[in-house]
């Protein structure tokens, strides 16, 4: 694990801001339109449209992600702001219990 992104504290606020800033960067190459071209969500697979598509931190950068290809998905607004900043095997189980409740 990188330790500078934590103290006894928190993480660091810059390391954040600067993370924040590369994902911004991402988002206007070649590389984000085409990961959202077919306007589908990558955690819920509906599809939404590229425009509602949002960006989000498979990791999120509060629990120590980065802003890199391999840790970017787009997804739709609605599971962006259920993740919030949950780990993947957090918003699985999350998602496992939605399936169900529809089934």
């Amino acid at each position: 694990m990188n330790n500078e992104y934590f103290s006894l504290d928190s993480i660091d606020e810059a390391l954040i801001r600067a993370e924040r800033n590369k994902a911004r960067a991402l988002r206007k190459t070649r590389w984000w339109q085409q990961k959202t071209a077919s306007g589908t969500c990558w955690y819920c697979g509906h599809k939404v449209g590229f425009h509602n598509l949002t960006m989000d931190h498979i990791i999120p950068l509060a629990r120590g992600g980065r802003s890199t290809k391999d840790n970017l998905v787009p997804c739709c607004k609605e599971c962006n702001s259920k993740k919030k900043s949950s780990l993947p095997v957090e918003w699985d189980e999350y998602m496992e219990a939605l399936h169900q409740r529809k089934a």
